[in-house]
Protein backbone atom coordinates (compact mmCIF):
# COMPACT_ATOMS: atom_id res chain seq x y z
CA UNK A 1 0.00 0.00 0.00
CA UNK A 2 0.92 3.11 -0.99
CA UNK A 3 2.66 5.96 1.96
CA UNK A 4 0.61 8.50 0.22
CA UNK A 5 -3.22 8.19 0.64
CA UNK A 6 -6.88 9.79 -0.42
CA UNK A 7 -9.54 9.95 2.27
CA UNK A 8 -12.60 10.77 1.37
CA UNK A 9 -11.61 11.74 -2.16
CA UNK A 10 -9.31 14.29 -1.29
CA UNK A 11 -5.72 13.24 -2.49
CA UNK A 12 -2.39 14.99 -0.95
CA UNK A 13 -0.54 17.30 -2.54
CA UNK A 14 2.71 17.28 -2.59
CA UNK A 15 5.08 19.32 -4.37
CA UNK A 16 7.57 16.91 -6.63
CA UNK A 17 10.91 17.72 -5.20
CA UNK A 18 9.74 16.47 -1.83
CA UNK A 19 10.95 13.52 -0.14
CA UNK A 20 8.45 11.24 1.88
CA UNK A 21 9.76 8.11 3.29
CA UNK A 22 8.33 5.11 2.70
CA UNK A 23 7.35 4.16 5.90
CA UNK A 24 5.47 7.35 6.29
CA UNK A 25 1.83 7.71 5.97
CA UNK A 26 0.22 11.02 4.60
CA UNK A 27 -3.27 10.80 4.19
CA UNK A 28 -6.60 12.92 2.90
CA UNK A 29 -6.33 17.02 2.55
CA UNK A 30 -2.81 17.58 3.14
CA UNK A 31 -0.15 20.19 1.19
CA UNK A 32 3.32 19.73 1.52
CA UNK A 33 5.62 22.51 0.05
CA UNK A 34 8.84 22.07 -2.29
CA UNK A 35 11.97 20.80 -0.56
CA UNK A 36 9.96 19.72 2.18
CA UNK A 37 10.65 16.06 4.00
CA UNK A 38 9.11 13.14 5.90
CA UNK A 39 10.92 11.09 7.91
CA UNK A 40 10.67 7.63 8.97
CA UNK A 41 7.48 6.54 10.83
CA UNK A 42 5.73 9.65 10.49
CA UNK A 43 1.91 9.87 10.22
CA UNK A 44 0.37 13.21 8.80
CA UNK A 45 -3.43 12.51 8.44
CA UNK A 46 -5.70 15.09 7.13
CA UNK A 47 -8.87 13.32 7.61
CA UNK A 48 -11.70 15.37 9.74
CA UNK A 49 -9.80 18.83 8.51
CA UNK A 50 -6.84 20.12 6.37
CA UNK A 51 -3.36 20.00 6.75
CA UNK A 52 -0.35 22.77 5.56
CA UNK A 53 3.01 22.52 5.51
CA UNK A 54 5.47 24.95 4.29
CA UNK A 55 8.30 24.84 2.05
CA UNK A 56 11.83 23.57 3.21
CA UNK A 57 10.21 22.10 6.02
CA UNK A 58 11.46 18.86 7.45
CA UNK A 59 8.66 16.56 9.76
CA UNK A 60 11.31 13.91 11.55
CA UNK A 61 11.14 10.38 12.39
CA UNK A 62 8.23 9.22 14.34
CA UNK A 63 6.39 12.42 14.52
CA UNK A 64 1.76 12.78 14.57
CA UNK A 65 0.30 15.71 12.14
CA UNK A 66 -3.52 15.50 13.23
CA UNK A 67 -6.31 18.27 12.85
CA UNK A 68 -9.68 18.12 14.61
CA UNK A 69 -13.00 18.07 13.09
CA UNK A 70 -15.75 20.71 12.92
CA UNK A 71 -18.66 20.47 15.79
CA UNK A 72 -21.09 21.69 17.43
CA UNK A 73 -17.93 22.12 20.36
CA UNK A 74 -15.11 23.45 17.69
CA UNK A 75 -16.51 25.56 14.82
CA UNK A 76 -14.77 24.98 12.17
CA UNK A 77 -12.60 22.25 13.87
CA UNK A 78 -8.90 22.61 14.19
CA UNK A 79 -6.71 22.43 10.93
CA UNK A 80 -2.70 22.00 11.54
CA UNK A 81 -0.66 25.11 9.70
CA UNK A 82 2.88 24.60 9.45
CA UNK A 83 5.10 27.06 7.92
CA UNK A 84 8.57 27.18 6.12
CA UNK A 85 11.62 26.23 7.08
CA UNK A 86 10.26 24.31 10.35
CA UNK A 87 12.07 21.90 12.11
CA UNK A 88 9.59 19.20 13.69
CA UNK A 89 12.05 17.20 15.77
CA UNK A 90 11.40 13.39 16.28
CA UNK A 91 8.15 12.31 17.98
CA UNK A 92 6.60 15.36 18.04
CA UNK A 93 2.90 15.55 18.28
CA UNK A 94 0.99 18.45 16.47
CA UNK A 95 -2.23 18.21 16.83
CA UNK A 96 -4.91 20.74 15.20
CA UNK A 97 -2.51 23.96 15.77
CA UNK A 98 -0.45 26.87 13.96
CA UNK A 99 3.42 26.71 13.68
CA UNK A 100 5.18 30.13 11.94
CA UNK A 101 7.83 30.32 9.60
CA UNK A 102 11.28 29.43 10.83
CA UNK A 103 10.75 27.16 14.11
CA UNK A 104 12.37 24.94 15.99
CA UNK A 105 10.19 21.76 17.80
CA UNK A 106 12.32 20.00 19.99
CA UNK A 107 12.16 16.13 20.21
CA UNK A 108 8.74 15.00 22.18
CA UNK A 109 7.39 17.83 22.05
CA UNK A 110 3.47 18.13 22.13
CA UNK A 111 1.52 21.26 20.72
CA UNK A 112 -2.53 20.99 21.05
CA UNK A 113 -5.57 21.97 19.66
CA UNK A 114 -6.22 25.96 19.00
CA UNK A 115 -2.27 26.98 19.96
CA UNK A 116 -0.30 29.09 17.75
CA UNK A 117 3.47 28.97 17.81
CA UNK A 118 4.53 32.51 16.10
CA UNK A 119 7.57 32.63 13.84
CA UNK A 120 11.08 32.11 15.08
CA UNK A 121 10.23 30.10 17.84
CA UNK A 122 12.23 27.62 19.95
CA UNK A 123 10.20 25.01 21.72
CA UNK A 124 12.29 22.75 23.62
CA UNK A 125 12.48 19.13 23.66
CA UNK A 126 9.42 16.97 25.91
CA UNK A 127 7.38 20.60 26.28
CA UNK A 128 3.68 20.63 25.97
CA UNK A 129 1.99 23.62 24.66
CA UNK A 130 -1.79 23.41 25.84
CA UNK A 131 -4.62 24.04 23.71
CA UNK A 132 -5.45 28.21 23.02
CA UNK A 133 -2.04 29.09 24.24
CA UNK A 134 -0.04 31.20 22.01
CA UNK A 135 4.05 31.32 22.09
CA UNK A 136 5.75 34.80 21.23
CA UNK A 137 8.05 34.37 18.37
CA UNK A 138 12.08 35.65 19.30
CA UNK A 139 12.00 33.20 22.45
CA UNK A 140 12.83 29.73 23.53
CA UNK A 141 9.61 28.38 25.20
CA UNK A 142 9.91 24.82 27.65
CA UNK A 143 8.23 23.11 30.06
CA UNK A 144 4.81 21.52 30.43
CA UNK A 145 2.81 23.74 29.98
CA UNK A 146 5.53 26.15 27.99
CA UNK A 147 7.08 28.92 29.46
CA UNK A 148 8.77 31.68 27.79
CA UNK A 149 12.57 31.06 29.24
CA UNK A 150 14.67 33.81 27.40
CA UNK A 151 15.29 35.99 24.34
CA UNK A 152 16.72 33.85 21.07
CA UNK A 153 20.36 34.35 20.44
CA UNK A 154 21.58 35.84 16.96
CA UNK A 155 23.23 32.59 16.38
CA UNK A 156 20.07 30.61 17.21
CA UNK A 157 18.39 33.23 14.86
CA UNK A 158 20.99 31.91 12.31
CA UNK A 159 20.31 27.87 13.30
CA UNK A 160 16.83 28.10 11.62
CA UNK A 161 18.50 28.52 7.83
CA UNK A 162 20.86 26.08 8.71
CA UNK A 163 18.48 23.06 10.04
CA UNK A 164 16.49 23.99 6.89
CA UNK A 165 18.96 23.94 4.67
CA UNK A 166 20.94 20.19 6.33
CA UNK A 167 17.71 18.45 5.89
CA UNK A 168 17.37 19.76 1.92
CA UNK A 169 20.63 18.14 1.38
CA UNK A 170 20.19 14.92 3.79
CA UNK A 171 16.94 14.39 1.49
CA UNK A 172 18.44 14.80 -1.38
CA UNK A 173 20.62 12.22 -0.42
CA UNK A 174 17.97 9.40 0.48
CA UNK A 175 15.96 10.53 -2.84
CA UNK A 176 18.76 10.04 -5.10
CA UNK A 177 19.89 6.06 -2.61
Amino acid sequence: MSPIRPFDGKFPSIAPDVWVDESAVVIGDVEIGEQSSVWPMTVIRGDVNFIRIGSRTNIQDGSVLHVTHASDFNPGGFPLIIGNDVTVGHKVMLHGCEVGDQCLIGMCAVVMDGAVVEPQVILAAGSLVPPGKRLAGGYLWQGRPAKQARELTDREFEFFDYLANNYIRLAARYRSA
